[in-house]
């Protein structure tokens, strides 16, 4: 396939990596006046994964794309963002209202989606001479004029192509990565994931509700809320990882072994786990935030730079800010001065997203209190919160207000 010459002079950026945070950077580079190209490994477009929670600050990221409309059509609007309930009796430990509040506190509401709609609906938008599918990237070699990208297109042979910047977007295990830093040894948290995706109409009304509801229990939680306008109930286990150790989204798991962790536990997570036909399962990795993300012409995007356990459900929304700060940051340059530009993307979004992995890690602990005095003071602890303006700092950021003030760009 020939690629496209560059706009007059526009810098070339080449994306490695057709996951949400690829995809959007792609967008915003388009909207920025970048000329950005996909290479995506696959032969099409897909999803590993099930449900995300999409937060105000990605929000108004999507909103911005033009995206608002079909994205909440497809997703679920959350009157409640979190109901923390008790393992064993299901009393209800705190409720936290959303829905027109959130979105007064925030210009956005909070939704809960399924990955797979949210990629497909950013790819349709995604033209498609920007993409180059089953297109594996091999080599990457920056000469500080350019850098010169090896991929294989097909089962064909390798071919060259050269581009201003290349942008690792490619995921937890990126390759890419090690070009730009060492990365931390991913340390093992103790824990696994178990996720399934559930019809709604085997589903009991109280699995359905417009609700993210979080049961807390010795060594282990359980979470359920509603995906894909309401037709999918999402389900995610978080339970001691036993020898399990496959840090992967696809890897099938037990429906038998995930019902056997919640033995004892309130019969309603019994009658959402016996709705299961199948389940995935993955170990979790705890990451320490990179001390760098650039180095000269190459930088790094979404996970590949901050990856982060699941329990703030930030992933997806860092990868948003992510994108748009990097389209802004790249906006008028020069091919010269990218090595610059991307320098200044990083020391906007480093300091923030490595903020967001560091708090993500923490709630492990408090989430899995055995039974007994710590516990007490944590569920009495929860009549005090008020997360929604506790939390102002991660859901009121504009990441493209910001950015827009950093490198003083006019509005």
């Amino acid at each position: 396939m020939a690629d496209r010459p560059p706009g007059p002079g526009r810098p070339r950026v080449a994306i490695v990596g057709a996951g949400i945070g690829g995809l959007a950077a792609a967008l915003f580079l388009r909207d920025a006046g970048v000329d950005a190209v996909v290479y995506e490994q696959s032969a099409e477009i897909t999803a590993a994964g099930a449900g995300i929670l999409m937060t105000p600050n990605a929000v108004r990221l999507v909103r911005r794309l033009g995206l608002a409309g079909p994205f909440a059509a497809r997703a679920v609007r959350l009157e409640q963002a979190w109901e923390f309930r008790r393992w064993e009796t299901g009393e209800v430990l705190f409720v936290q209202e959303m829905g027109d509040l959130c979105a007064r506190l925030y210009g956005e509401a909070m939704y809960t989606a399924h990955r797979g709609h949210l990629i497909g609906l950013i790819a349709d938008a995604v033209p498609p001479e920007m993409l180059r599918l089953s297109c594996r990237v091999t080599g990457v070699r920056d000469d500080g004029d350019g850098v010169e990208l090896t991929y294989v297109p097909g089962g064909g042979p390798p071919e060259r192509a050269r581009y201003d910047a290349v942008i690792g977007a490619d995921g937890i295990h990126s390759q890419l990565r090690e070009l730009v830093t060492e990365a931390a040894v991913p340390e093992f948290s103790g824990d696994c994931a178990f996720r399934c995706l559930l019809p709604a109409s085997a589903v009991p009304e109280f699995g359905r509700r417009p609700v993210q509801t979080l049961w807390l229990g010795p060594g282990r939680h359980f979470v359920h809320y509603p995906v894909s306008a309401g037709k999918l109930v999402n389900v995610v286990a978080i339970v001691p990882a036993g020898d399990w150790r496959d840090e992967s989204w696809v890897a099938d798991g037990r429906v038998e072994g995930l019902a056997a962790e919640f033995v004892g536990w309130d019969d309603r997570i019994g009658a959402l786990i016996a709705a299961a036909t199948e389940t995935k399962r993955w170990a979790l990795y705890d990451r320490s935030p990179l001390p760098r993300w650039t180095r000269g012409r190459l930088t790094l995007l979404g996970d590949a730079a901050h990856a982060m356990l699941p329990y703030h459900g930030q992933g997806a929304n860092q990868a948003f800010e992510d994108a748009v700060v990097l389209g802004l940051a790249l906006r008028g340059v020069s091919a010269a001065e990218v090595p610059g530009a991307l320098l200044r993307y990083e020391e906007i979004r480093r300091p923030r997203a490595s903020r967001v992995q560091e708090m993500s890690h923490g709630r492990r602990d408090s989430n899995h209190l055995p039974d007994g005095p710590e516990q007490r003071r944590r569920d009495a602890a929860f009549a005090k919160r008020a997360p929604l303006r506790d939390n102002a700092w991660l859901y009121a950021y504009d990441a493209e207000a910001e950015a827009r003030r950093a490198l003083g760009l006019d509005r």
